[in-house]
């Protein structure tokens, strides 16, 4: 029988390599992420825009991904203009809809590759519910009604600006056979 590998673990892994590659596909800029995958006791929705979705299948969670508001203006500047939109034509601040509206539909993309990745390695499936991205002037802290027990910070950066997507899972380990 091989070693129990912990779910959380292998999908931080996962979401390393399948968050870089969606966001240089859709942004065409070059995303870095640490090395480090942080275990943190809980996670938080911090300033300045936030987006959040929950999983559930085979294995569930919820992922939140934290972006300075020059992170989260610089990926949704390089998205739009990747589409061809002219910048004069984009909006200019992080508190205007369309930029929460492309954070959502971003992360929509990043958890489809995750899911697609997972199911692909595990023959295991989840389904994600509707992301929800807003602007926030200080951090929350999020008690999950759920046995997420398990929780994961990965780095990434934009240029020179840092945002961070935090994991909680439930505690499961994936037994290959």
């Amino acid at each position: 029988m091989s070693k129990p590998i912990i779910s959380i673990d292998e999908i931080s892994k996962i979401f390393l390599k399948s968050a870089r590659q969606t966001l240089e596909a859709t942004t065409k800029q070059n995303i870095t992420y640490s090395s480090t995958i942080q275990k943190t006791p809980k996670i938080s929705m911090k300033p300045d825009l936030t987006c959040f979705v929950q999983f559930n299948g085979d294995y569930n969670g919820l992922v939140v991904m934290n972006f300075s508001a020059d992170a989260a203006f610089a990926i949704y500047e390089s998205y739009m203009t990747a589409m061809g939109i002219p910048k004069e034509e984009l909006a200019s601040t992080v508190a205007s809809p369309e930029v929460t509206d492309t954070i959502g539909e971003i992360t929509n993309q990043v958890m489809g590759h995750l899911i697609q990745e997972v199911e692909e390695h595990y023959n295991l499936n989840t389904v994600l519910g509707q992301p929800k991205a807003l602007t926030l002037n200080s951090s929350i802290t999020l008690v999950i009604d759920s046995d997420y027990g398990e929780n994961r910070r990965l780095s990434f950066k934009i240029g020179n600006y840092s945002f961070r997507i935090e994991i909680a899972m439930e505690h499961t380990e994936f037994i290959i056979i």
